[in-house]
């Protein structure tokens, strides 16, 4: 059972996911699960809101200081929605997997309802959302090596090899004399590798018998190298297009081709035709044209500099960014639920300093969980411009309060939130926040001048 987006569901689901999702932000965690659960129950599928979910979960059992005690007791006090979710976990998975969150909303970090959200979660055909929930708990339980290897696996059996490896490797400096731990590693890393460019787990040359056609799809996956590589696969695509006309997937490929080429009007032709067959109303596609101009722009730049033209290479260079802008502003009017087009804009408009544009776009782009951070980061750094630095300072300490793991991501944030002390004039406070991204990362920016400033 495929996962759905927000941009998929019908009108009254979005508005229940909208409430909880506002009302999460207020704090308000009651009411934001009993609005994504209504929303859940008219979507099963829809898992931006069970991410939300599970936030307000875990926020709510965090403010109660829930430990080992609670768990036990919330194992005592839901023994009836245990046998529950086994009576119905073969007649009725999607009935079980409800229980299941009525269970994690008493208690999301208890060991026992995990294991059956998860085990219902897959009986129901939805293993993104048992991978959700033991993502979430790993945070929790980072060398509980039971989960570590249930979710190593999980990753497997959903072709992302990569993250599975990882998972193994994590496991195998754990227990490095484990040979179940050291199979599964090799395993995944061996997955790994062949799904470099591919996307079936498995031997496809079983699966493709013809070696011809075989190596014609791995010079695909590969980055092209040759121009005769390249021609070989446009005219590979031709015929495959020219057998199924109306294969959407054939032409955009094709005009992938193209662009690796350099043959930009060919490729917007390609897209063009694409978006006719579509009806007119693939975003990707919209996306992908766009693409198109923006590099042939490059190439006119490029071609502009070569002859040393610079007032040339600035009007052209101007007009494009001008028309990035444009596009993306008149994608987001084309599509105004796709919360990622929301993103992108708000990105290109707080690099134009057009900061309370911007912030428009990203406080509605939060609503999308996988740009969730980044938006309240990039609203962050609206307010600071803005010099509102107390705004932009509960924006950032919102972000952190969500990332468990010191990636990337929350240095940039921890970053951020020092500067902002620092323009704040608590000088105290800013080197808490610098010291923590010190501690695991000396060559972060220029934190360690800023540490060794501080104890001086």
């Amino acid at each position: 059972m495929a996962e759905v987006t927000l941009e998929q569901v019908n009108r009254k689901v979005r508005d229940l996911h909208d409430k909880g999702f506002a009302a999460l932000e207020r704090g308000n965690n009651q009411y934001a699960m009993d609005m994504l659960m209504s929303a859940l129950d008219l979507e099963p599928r829809l898992l931006s809101a069970r991410r939300f979910l599970r936030v307000a979960q875990i926020k709510t059992f965090k403010a109660k200081k829930g430990g080992q005690l609670t768990h036990i007791m919330s194992s005592i006090t839901g023994i009836g929605g245990m046998i529950g979710v086994n009576m119905a976990l073969k007649k009725d998975p999607l009935k079980a997997l409800k229980i299941t969150e009525n269970l994690l909303r008493s208690d999301p970090l208890n060991r026992t309802f995990i294991d059956l959200h998860v085990r219902a979660a897959l009986a129901a055909d939805m293993p993104e959302v048992a991978l959700l929930t033991l993502e979430v708990e790993r945070e929790y339980y980072p060398k509980d090596v039971a989960l570590l290897k249930r979710l190593g696996q999980l990753y497997l059996d959903n072709n992302q090899a990569n993250k599975g490896r990882e998972v193994f490797e994590i496991l195998l400096a754990m227990k490095p004399n484990d040979q179940t731990i050291l199979k599964a590693y090799k395993d995944a890393s061996a997955l790994d590798t062949m799904s470099k460019g591919w996307t079936d787990a498995g031997s496809y040359r079983d699966i493709i018998k013809d070696t011809e056609e075989a190596t014609r799809l791995e010079q695909g996956a590969k980055a092209v190298k040759t121009d005769r590589d390249v021609e070989a696969l446009i005219q590979d695509s031709l015929k495959k297009i020219e057998q199924e006309p109306d294969n959407i997937n054939y032409r955009r490929g094709l005009a992938d081709l193209y662009m690796r080429a350099g043959q930009m009007d060919e490729a917007a032709k390609t897209l063009e035709e694409a978006q006719k067959l579509s009806g007119g109303a693939d975003p990707q596609l919209d996306r992908a044209m766009a693409q198109v101009k923006l590099k042939t722009f490059d190439q006119e730049i490029e071609q502009l500099k070569k002859a040393g033209d610079e007032e040339g290479v600035a009007a052209k260079e101007a007009e494009r960014k001008a028309f990035e802008l444009a596009d993306a502003e008149e994608r987001v009017k084309r599509y105004p639920n796709d919360l990622q087009f929301r993103y992108d804009f708000g990105v290109l408009l707080f690099e134009n300093d057009r900061l309370n544009e911007a912030i428009q776009q990203f406080q509605q782009a939060q609503r999308n969980p996988q740009r969730r951070i980044r938006s309240l980061y990039y609203l962050a750094l609206c307010f600071k411009n803005k010099q509102q630095y107390d705004i932009a300072f509960e924006q950032l300490d919102k972000a952190a309060s969500e990332l468990q793991i010191m990636d990337a991501t929350k240095k940039d944030i921890l970053y951020e939130l020092g500067t902002v002390c620092e323009a704040m004039d608590d000088k105290t406070k800013a080197a808490s926040y610098f010291k923590e991204i010190y501690s695991v990362d000396i060559g972060y920016r220029d934190v360690a001048e800023k540490i060794e400033k501080n104890y001086a």
